[in-house]
């Protein structure tokens, strides 16, 4: 599968303005329906509530709340690359594209706490290795939120 032709910068700015809600865990995420390329659903990191609920879950339920099922059309736009638990439930979603800012590598040098598996290395080791990743949107300005989230927590 190749990547969609949405605007990639634009919808990773809108996850970008929702991780600045959570300034100490700017882990923003936007779901975006490829036919009509609008934002249908988004979430930020709620961990301090639920460890589970990262940014990325936060928009997987937002979705699903809604009581849609066409998950297949939809691109997941999110600050950070998804751990391995959040790649694993965008899998299991059947999301077919996902796009991050900053790689779990770099979150790593920052100082973040971090699963070393790679998001591509999941979707590699799942039943659909088609899944598409595309990393480093917007990057610079997602390093920059979660090098001020350390400053913080400093």
């Amino acid at each position: 599968m190749q990547t969609s032709s949405l605007d990639h910068d634009a919808h990773m700015r809108s996850a970008i303005t929702l991780a600045h809600k959570t300034p100490r865990a700017p882990f923003g995420s936007v779901l975006v329906d490829r036919q009509t390329n609008k934002i249908v659903a988004s979430g930020v990191n709620q961990s301090s509530a639920n460890p589970i609920l990262h940014g990325e879950i936060a928009a997987i339920n937002d979705y699903a709340r809604q009581g849609k099922s066409d998950w297949n059309k939809l691109t997941l736009y999110t600050t950070a690359e998804p751990c391995c638990m959040c790649q694993g439930a965008v899998l299991w979603a059947g999301i077919r594209e996902v796009v991050f800012g900053t790689s779990i590598a770099q979150l790593k040098t920052l100082g973040w706490k971090q699963i070393d598996i790679t998001a591509e290395e999941v979707v590699a080791r799942s039943w659909d290795p088609s899944v598409v990743v595309v990393a480093g949107v917007c990057a610079a300005e997602c390093d920059q939120l979660f090098e001020g989230a350390i400053a913080c927590r400093r």
